[in-house]
């Protein structure tokens, strides 16, 4: 069993502001589990009692509209932690959370979140924090959706996956999404998305193979994602 006194991926998240018996009690609660490309960690409208450590891997978390198309609001990779939001306000689930490539999760129970809350004014502080940045974020989202057009939201995107996740030693994003995905991100059809990928490759700002695409005029994405 690892402990999490030991795992560094603590570190990212408000976890590196519990002491050291909390671990130890997390360490013997949790429940360690692996997680296939496109499974469902859980769905939208779900009542959690517990929340999910990103150990390895990335999760999209995306919320259904009503006509029936996904609109992804932000990707969770190595450090993030699934589920707060729900277990905190003891309310459903308002996002779905799929494996974008395989992962490895560490379910934690919601009690030790809530006792810790409770009794460590620390790890409260540091929670709420991370709530304050999800609404950033989510104020981001909403910006972008309204003044930017979908031209510049994929530029925004790719130079988002590569500086969040790096690239691979052949220069394509580290990260590989399929075209729906690139589309449920920026919030328009498949077809649209595709269409523009490939007017970036024609202008030279990306070059593609299969699904991966890697950058090769950043300058260029940077500068129509910022309407300049």
């Amino acid at each position: 069993m690892s402990r999490c006194e030991q795992c560094i991926v603590r570190q990212l998240n408000a976890m590196r502001a519990m002491n050291k018996e909390e671990l130890k009690e997390i360490t013997h609660a949790k429940v360690t589990r692996k997680i296939k490309k496109g499974e469902v960690i859980f769905d939208e409208g779900e009542k959690l009692n517990g929340v999910f450590c990103v150990k390895n891997g990335v999760s999209k978390l995306s919320k259904l509209s009503p006509n029936g198309k996904d609109q992804i609001v932000k990707l969770a990779a190595k450090g993030e932690v699934l589920g707060h939001r729900s277990v905190i306000a003891e309310e459903h689930t308002n996002l779905s959370a799929t494996a974008v490539n395989d992962m490895e999760v560490c379910y934690i129970p919601k009690e030790n979140i809530i006792n810790s809350i409770r009794n460590n004014p620390g790890f409260a502080v540091e929670m709420l924090k991370r709530l304050a940045h999800d609404l950033k974020d989510a104020d981001d989202v909403i910006v972008n959706m309204s003044q930017k057009n979908v031209k510049q939201r994929i530029a925004e995107t790719f130079l988002y996956i590569k500086s969040n996740f790096g690239e691979d030693e052949e220069g394509f994003l580290l990260l590989t999404l399929s075209r729906e995905n690139i589309a449920n991100i920026v919030g328009t059809a498949t077809e649209s998305a595709i269409r523009i990928i490939s007017e970036f490759k024609k202008e030279g700002w990306i070059r593609t193979s299969g699904k991966k695409i890697g950058i090769i005029d950043e300058k260029k994405l940077s500068t129509l994602s910022s309407g300049i």
